[in-house]
């Protein structure tokens, strides 16, 4: 899980960095907060088993995250 979290770490800064240098930003940025989204779900289930008030607030963030990338994506 934690290289999966890395991975996911890495594309979202990538996308958002390459969102920023072209200027891209309204085509990459709803890529980005899907992959944020998932990394934060992965981060929930980890820390589902240690600490479960960190999960819920990870859970929540991502939810808000899914709805925001989708909102964007389709509007």
């Amino acid at each position: 899980m934690k290289i999966l979290r890395l991975i996911l770490a890495i594309i979202v800064v990538g996308l958002s960095g390459y969102g920023l240098i072209t200027g891209t930003s309204g085509v990459i940025i709803p890529f980005a907060l899907l992959f944020l989204g998932v990394m934060l779900l992965v981060t929930g289930i980890t820390e589902f088993q240690k600490r479960k008030a960190n999960a819920i607030t990870s859970f929540l963030v991502a939810g808000f995250s899914f709805f925001v990338s989708i909102y964007t994506f389709l509007g």
